[in-house]
């Protein structure tokens, strides 16, 4: 419980655990470990619940007004380890203000996880495309599940990597891939490739391996006929999350409806839950078809 003794102290929850403290005025105060970091958040166009004492504790501030960067009111480390969801990451703030996760995937991790813990099958191939540092992989390969993580960045697959080592998982059968997502799926389809689940973030824009151009209004449903096609017979589910403006969980469960017939689709927001004191934070979309 935070007293009114403690408004000009800073008390972190814990040493390498993350928490949203608070959001409003358009950004958002969170905890990666032992940093706290002020970072952008259009959705917060409420009012802070703390005190502006507490926000310029922050150790660290990003800004956008006058070209992006960010502010150091005292040294970090160069990157440091931070619990989300279970799984360990390396941290690391980037130029675009990321600090290599975005905490509110925790939420699907925990919903693939539990679908696959209730396989009583052989262990389940799961595909996870668009798969920046990890996440999603290591849950899944956290129970007992074969992943071919799939990302366009090379920089970000080593990451990922890293993040495995991190969670004693580098012996874990897990296949790395540097690709564009669309030419890869093309070649299992013709490879007859197959997996039992499909976990995928696609970005509003992005760029291949080899600078393929990817738009989510112009190939979306390109990409989940293509998803359909490396599905096995028995699929056990397809996850789909997006942070497009317009997107919303109804979108997405009208795409999976049409291209997965059949099945149980469930859909919501990502959200960060804030400390007691705050108020959550809307930070995307899911849909989730089980079959």
């Amino acid at each position: 419980m935070w007293g009114a003794v403690q408004l000009e102290v800073w008390m972190p929850v814990a040493t390498n655990t993350y928490a949203l403290m608070d959001a409003g005025n358009g950004r958002k105060l969170e905890q990666f470990g032992p940093c706290l970091v002020d970072r952008p958040c259009a959705q917060a166009v409420w009012r802070p619940s703390l005190p502006q004492t507490r926000w310029q504790q922050a150790d660290a501030f990003f800004t956008r007004e006058q070209g992006a960067k960010w502010e150091f009111r005292k040294p970090l480390p160069e990157n440091w380890i931070c619990d989300i969801g279970g799984i360990r990451f390396r941290i690391l703030p980037t130029d675009f203000g990321h600090l290599g996760v975005f905490p509110e995937h925790a939420l699907g991790w925990k919903k693939i996880s539990e679908i696959c813990s209730r396989l009583d099958t052989k262990k389940a191939a799961v595909l996870n495309l668009f798969a920046y540092s990890g996440g999603a992989t290591l849950a899944l390969a956290k129970v007992g599940c074969e992943v071919c993580h799939l990302d366009a960045s090379k920089k970000m697959v080593d990451w990922a990597r890293q993040n495995a080592d991190l969670n004693e998982l580098s012996a874990a059968p897990i296949r790395w891939i540097v690709d564009d997502v669309q030419k890869f799926l093309k070649r299992e389809i013709r490879r007859g490739k197959q997996y039992d689940g499909i976990v995928l973030d696609p970005p509003s824009f992005g760029r291949g391996s080899n600078q393929e151009l990817f738009q989510i209004d112009h190939h979306m449903l390109d990409l989940l006929e293509l998803c359909c096609q490396v599905l096995s017979a028995t699929p056990k589910f397809l996850f789909l999350s997006c942070h497009t403006p317009g997107y919303t969980p109804l979108v997405l469960q009208h795409l999976l409806k049409q291209t997965l017939p059949g099945g149980a689709i469930e859909a919501g927001e990502l959200l960060l839950p804030a400390r007691p004191e705050a108020l959550d934070v809307p930070s995307g979309t899911y849909a989730c078809w089980q079959k």
